[in-house]
């Protein structure tokens, strides 16, 4: 496993990590997502992205039963606040009350004291930014928190955090987690990688597969017990278009003659980004576990030929 800086901080994380979102707590057994945890740090992840609202809370439970055997100072443990995960008007957003309330409630479920990375998931147009950023600083203060970043804003948002910590003196945001893939990559391309460049944020993306798709499984159909046979998954089956179906398809070749499963090169080709700290992904087995984390290994592939034909197939690819 390699690691990265957290944009200039000086915190360095696993260039590719584990996420919870959509199989801890619920889609995966708890056992058996305890195991998935625990491999993944024998194999040298240390970054395990969460979020209060993961299963309703489940997923920070689960992940705090993992972490009680592992060793705490060894992890990078992130959450996230914004969605509505508690009751009444203030039991959402980023207003300063519902952060608080929100971070012990990750704590709690988290079993532990403080967290590395605290994202505010979305950006909150009814909340000030300034009262966001001393929240954030304040947590940082209080040794609760110890980096702070956001989740899905636009560049323009980030910067004005950024300008509003520098007004007030207060702590700037370090990181931003978009989506980005082979099939999602303009805001990330054309507006989030100047401004991490021009103010040392790094970027932990998510969904580097696209829910998925980019692993090849849906090539020839949608496969039983898959996600996107789930009743509840529908927005996945919505993607799963025939014009995607058909890029993936050339995707998978290409990777056959790299040795290599469509979902590694998928990764391989986000780590080619030196504005990318980690690639947050998912996992519902250990087999795909070690799949993912082959990716790392994969990153000296990553040729201006090799780079040149994924840009033939996915260059108007649709988002």
């Amino acid at each position: 496993m390699h690691y990265r800086r957290l944009g200039r901080s000086g915190l360095k994380v696993s260039e590719i990590s584990l996420g919870a979102w959509v199989t801890f707590g619920s889609q995966v057994e708890e056992d058996d997502a305890v195991e998935i945890i625990k491999g993944a740090y024998e194999q040298g992840v240390n970054f395990f992205d969460n979020a209060d609202m993961y299963a309703n809370g489940r997923a920070e439970e689960v992940m705090g039963k993992a972490m009680r055997d592992l060793p705490r100072e060894g992890l990078v443990v992130s959450s996230k606040v914004f969605w509505p995960t508690m009751p009444g008007p203030n039991g959402r957003g980023l207003s300063r009350k519902h952060i608080f309330e929100s971070v012990h409630a990750s704590l709690k479920r988290l079993g532990t004291d403080y967290l590395d990375l605290y994202y505010c998931h979305r950006y909150d147009p009814d909340s000030p930014i300034e009262e966001v950023v001393r929240a954030m600083s304040d947590l940082i203060l209080q040794g609760k928190v110890l980096y702070w970043g956001t989740s899905e804003w636009d560049a323009a948002q980030v910067a004005q955090a950024v300008g509003t910590a520098r007004q007030y003196n207060l702590v700037p945001p370090t990181m931003e987690q978009p989506q980005y893939n082979l099939f999602h990559r303009e805001r990330v391309e054309n507006e989030l990688a100047p401004i991490c460049r021009e103010y040392g944020l790094g970027l932990t993306t998510w969904s580097p597969l696209y829910f998925g798709l980019l692993t090849g499984k849906y090539n020839d159909g949608i496969p039983e017990g898959s996600r996107a046979t789930l009743p509840d998954m529908a927005w996945v089956r919505d993607r799963i278009t025939p014009e995607r179906v058909a890029k993936v398809r050339l995707l998978s070749t290409l990777a056959e003659e790299l040795d290599l499963t469509p979902a590694q090169l998928s990764i391989a080709w986000i780590l080619r980004r030196k504005e990318v700290s980690s690639v947050i992904t998912g996992a519902t087995r250990l087999e795909q576990l070690d799949e993912n984390l082959g990716a790392a290994e994969a990153e000296d592939l990553m040729t201006d030929d090799v780079l040149e034909q994924i840009e033939e197939i996915f260059g108007n690819a649709p988002e």
